[in-house]
């Protein structure tokens, strides 16, 4: 069944789902099978998308937006970096922000970042720990959840 909304998971895997329910997983063994996860799902990623990177301290969020990022051709992993210090990185001249909430505690403190500016930007919004504000959050978004397994395995699901 064809999505409606266009959404990512209808294009990449044919059906949809309600945002919230796992839809795909997968499990990488490598800090370079998750960033090779992260190219291939850029490849279907529309122009304009908000997508939250959901999981625990240490699950491969950052690992998983360097493939992101790289395979929408804005940087290379080896020059993408967590953003949890500045908050915000810009890359491919505003098509695409990474943007860390980590250190904030409060909604006011994520107001005043400016997101509801850069949600209506044509670019790509990688969030990480976004889950925190979810009223802070456009409905129209996608979630990807990341747990860390053992031997450096990561579980992605979407």
């Amino acid at each position: 069944m064809a999505c409606p909304t266009g959404c990512l998971v209808a294009r990449t895997f044919g059906f949809c789902r309600p945002y919230l329910l796992p839809i795909m997983t997968v499990v990488t063994q490598s800090e370079e099978e998750t960033i090779e996860l992260g190219r291939r799902l850029a490849r279907d990623l529309p122009t304009r998308a908000v997508v939250l990177l959901i999981g625990n301290l240490g699950a491969g969020k950052t690992t998983l937006a360097k493939g992101i990022i790289s395979g929408l051709g804005a940087a290379p992993p080896e020059e993408i970096s967590s953003p949890t210090f500045t908050l915000i990185h810009e890359y491919g001249d505003g098509r695409i922000y990474h943007i860390d909430l980590y250190r904030l505690d409060r909604p006011e403190q994520v107001a005043t970042l400016g997101l509801e500016e850069i949600f209506d930007r044509d670019a790509v919004v990688l969030i990480e720990w976004g889950e925190r504000f979810p009223a802070l959050m456009p409905p129209e978004r996608m979630e990807i959840r990341l747990r860390a397994l053992e031997d450096n395995n990561r579980e992605v699901s979407c």
